[in-house]
């Protein structure tokens, strides 16, 4: 009996987990034609056959993406289970998801999706404990849903808030007030908009604008965002100039208010790591900044201003970050006076409110929340449901009220209050869940990296799953810029873990887990030690018996895109599947598009230098493909929209790969026509690029049967 249910138990296995479900079909992909275009850095010369495809608004470019998208779709349609996979997510996606609050005086806002409705909706209650109304519903704004609608800020006085509008996934927007009073849209509309947000003094705000760019408003180099100041009522054309940078076209400017609107200040950034810091006083003629922080080394920003002190959190002679008083009649650093200290844990950010100082740590990749009073003592420790993430939303010195939202790997979106007064933490709003949390573990491991670097991982996966290689494995992370990558719930990732499969997710050098030497120990010329990182967790993963190299993708986004091209082009023989998402691919001209040039504080440049270009060179994932190699099942995906890691990237590398891989290999580009980097993305097609994507990843993984479909139908 004992040998009939072992056999029985072993057909079960192989069902579920055929090695070679995946037909190995010969796929007829579009020919994409190849010229002769070369770039010469530093006397060497580059061929760039496919350097046509950067043109995005040529017919021979759109042309070739709806050819790309008819293969792809016709794959995918194939795999047996992918309408199950859709409409288990539809129905996984199917709850209220929170995104993080704001309020100004009486005035609570949040941001609300409810159901399957294409976008979100913007709330708003008055106090804790008031009847919520929709403020805002975009899908009455847009039936399409392909307008996007965010909450900028409150006012000073409470009256007036400024939303901001994104259509089709750019990230160009517009922005419009409206007056809380009157309960009315003003007829204020602000173009030309991009990583801009509004600071309010007065009867009006400051925001940051860029010149219209020269050539397709989706590719061209965006130049001279300068600073301009709104008075409420009138026309754009009236706005006038606070700051221009005229000898620098290539900075992100903007301005801040302090909240008794007797400072302003001014930042400079040359891209997205250190920046400078200015301030004037508001009282003051003219718009003359004096110098509190130069240079782009470091991250210091104002806090608050308090009876003419500048409470100021820096990195300043502190890696991990601490929080000091600048008086600005005597701001030389000599004079600085240290509230909070360096820590060991990584202070991620700190506001002010009904005179707390309340702090946002990281301790092994995971928040923590203190208080502190205004001397930095007092210190107190706000329970949090467990090891997650959290973001603190701070109010006014007149006001008591904090709002901080929390999440984990199997913990939605929750928003928490705390009452500096009394010292009282409480919920505001949760969501219910379609799935059982308490099903699923998560656990933080350490693994040491080529170099011996101790590197910690997050892994999560159902509770008893047995170790026995065989287990589909999807590889998560991003490993740049400073961000970190800590225990954040999401509902497609529940289509993998019911299913048998294991989600690991490593902190990466490059990140901003553990400090800014962590940031900078992956970053220009260390950039290797990200991709190295990465490797050295798959290793990890097959090692500890989790999975095999037939059972294993790796995925990423953006930067985590480079990251997955980085790894597959230099250990193409480890990774079964792969699935780069609007990732930077051409990193010789990522600067040349767009904001990239914001990135070159990150990478580096081609142009900068030899060394910077060989560098690059060495690992840039569209230079790195050879011919004749057998590279993982491929999955690329990019929008048509996205104007901050343009689609040429995607483009390009598609077309070479699929040139250079093995031809049993599938290697497909899904391109979304009226999206972009991924913000803003209609609950429609997030629904469809999900269960495409995983999809592509269990059939090339070889599951033939998924062990958990959509539910019954009544």
């Amino acid at each position: 009996m004992k040998r009939v249910l072992f056999f029985l138990l072993m057909i079960l296995t192989i069902r579920f987990f055929a090695a070679d479900a995946a037909p190995k079909e010969m796929i007829n992909y579009p020919a994409t034609k190849k010229i002769n275009h070369t770039d010469t850095y530093f006397g060497t010369t580059i061929e760039d056959p496919y350097q046509w495809l950067e043109n995005d608004t040529s017919a021979e470019t759109e042309a070739w993406v709806k050819l790309q998208n008819k293969v792809t779709h016709d794959y995918l349609e194939k795999i047996p289970y992918r309408a199950d996979l859709k409409e288990r997510y539809s129905q996984l996606y199917d709850f209220p998801k929170l995104s993080e609050p704001a309020y100004g005086g009486d005035y609570i806002f949040y941001t609300k999706s409810e159901g399957l409705k294409n976008q979100p909706l913007i709330y708003v209650q008055k106090t804790l404990t008031g009847k919520p109304l929709v403020f805002m519903d975009a899908n009455l704004y847009d039936p399409k849903g392909l307008t996007a609608i965010s909450l900028n800020s409150i006012s000073l006085d409470n009256r007036y808030v400024t939303l901001s509008y994104h259509v089709a996934g750019s990230d160009w927007n517009f922005m419009k007030v409206f007056d809380i009073m009157t309960k009315k849209m003003l007829d204020d509309k602000l173009e030309g908009l991009k990583n801009s947000g509004s600071s309010w003094y007065k009867d009006g705000f400051f925001y940051s604008r860029y010149e219209k760019p020269e050539g397709s408003d989706l590719s061209a180099k965006n130049e001279y965002q300068s600073v301009y100041y709104h008075k409420v009522g009138d026309a754009q054309s009236k706005d006038k100039l606070v700051y221009k940078d005229k000898d620098n076209p290539l900075t992100y400017n903007s301005v801040s208010v302090s909240e008794d609107e007797n400072y302003f200040f001014l930042y400079r950034a040359s891209g997205t790591d250190g920046y400078e810091v200015y301030y004037k006083k508001a009282n003051e003629s003219g718009w003359d900044f004096k110098p509190l922080f130069t240079g782009f080394e470091h991250k210091s920003y104002v806090v608050d201003e308090i009876q003419d002190k500048f409470i100021v959190q820096t990195d300043i002679d502190a890696p991990n970050y601490r929080v000091i008083s600048i008086d600005p009649v005597n701001p030389d650093k000599k004079n600085w006076v240290t509230i909070i200290p360096e820590q060991k844990s990584v202070l991620e950010k700190t506001i002010t409110t009904g005179g707390k100082l309340i702090t946002q740590y990281l301790e092994n990749a995971s928040n923590k929340l203190f208080v502190f009073d205004m001397q930095g003592k007092n210190k107190k420790e706000i329970a949090l449901p467990g090891p997650g993430t959290i973001n603190i939303t701070g109010g006014k010195e007149t006001e008591n009220l904090v709002l901080y939202t929390y999440t984990s790997f199997t913990y939605p979106t929750t928003i928490f209050s705390y009452n500096t007064f009394t010292g009282e933490s409480q919920l505001f709003k949760q969501s219910e869940l379609k799935f059982k949390p308490e099903d699923y573990e998560a656990k933080q491991v350490w693994y040491k990296s080529k170099d011996g670097t101790k590197v910690s991982m997050f892994i999560v996966h159902k509770k008893g799953m047995a170790l026995n290689k065989n287990n589909p494995t999807y590889l998560y992370a991003y490993g740049g810029f400073n961000i970190k990558q800590t225990p954040y719930f999401a509902a497609s990732r529940i289509l993998l873990l019911e299913n048998g499969g294991v989600f690991a997710m490593p902190n990466l050098r490059g990140g901003g887990e553990y400090g800014e030497d962590w940031h900078k120990a992956g970053m220009l010329m260390k950039k290797q030690n990200v991709f190295d990182d990465m490797v050295a967790a798959a290793e990890y993963l097959i090692k500890k018996k989790y999975t095999s190299k037939d059972k294993i993708a790796i995925g990423g986004g953006s930067n985590g895109g480079l990251l997955v091209g980085a790894c597959m082009t230099q250990h193409p023989d480890l990774f079964k599947v792969a699935i780069p998402e609007v990732g930077v691919m051409d990193m010789l001209k990522f600067h040349k598009f767009t904001v990239g040039w914001g990135w070159v504080p990150e990478y580096g440049s081609s142009e900068q230098s030899k060394e910077m270009f060989m560098y690059l060179k060495g690992y840039s994932p569209y230079h790195n493909l050879k011919p004749g190699t057998k590279y993982p099942a491929t999955l690329i995906t990019t929008g048509d929209h996205d104007d901050r890691v343009v689609p040429a990237h995607s483009f390009k590398f598609a077309a070479r790969l699929q040139e250079y891989n093995d031809k049993t290999n599938p290697t497909l580009i899904r391109i979304e026509t009226n999206a972009g980097h991924g913000s803003g993305k209609p609950t429609s097609k997030i629904i469809d690029e999900q269960a495409d994507k995983w999809s592509f990843f269990f059939w090339n993984l070889g599951v033939k049967t998924l062990q958990q479909s959509a539910s019954p139908k009544p």
